[in-house]
């Protein structure tokens, strides 16, 4: 016949089992525990993932676009900061390095034109889009 687990009068809590010399199960012991149950699971949701992931995802998709849209802006960073005046912190190479940059950009557009853009460059208008 096998005996019921105790339990904590006070809590009503399951307490820990004695292991097969004795001695109660260490607080360490119930964390190697928790650790190695928490690898093993995630190893597999991986091979889970790995297998049907992506059908997973179209099936979200499909049935609930809210929920594939929620999931989707929890992964998303909560904060962004953006320093649109990079210029104000940047050496004078750096500076002038942009400008060269810019300048080379820009010249095969200003040769076609010419200076004034009057439209009289040494060259046919450029083609873009």
């Amino acid at each position: 016949m096998t005996s019921k687990p105790a339990k904590d009068p006070k809590t009503g809590r399951f307490l820990p089992r004695a292991d097969r010399a004795g001695a109660v199960i260490r607080p360490r012991a119930r964390k190697a525990v928790r650790t190695k149950l928490g690898e093993l699971f995630l190893e597999d949701m991986l091979s889970a993932w790995e297998s049907r992931g992506a059908a997973a995802i179209h099936a979200l998709i499909e049935k609930n676009p809210h929920d594939f849209l929620k999931a989707v802006a929890a992964l998303m960073p909560k904060d962004v900061t953006i320093n649109a005046n990079q210029i104000g912190e940047m050496t004078d190479e750096q500076l002038l390095q942009r400008i060269r940059k810019l300048d080379q950009t820009i010249r095969p557009f200003l040769a076609a034109q010419g200076a004034d853009g009057a439209g009289d460059g040494d060259r046919a208008p450029a083609e873009h889009e």
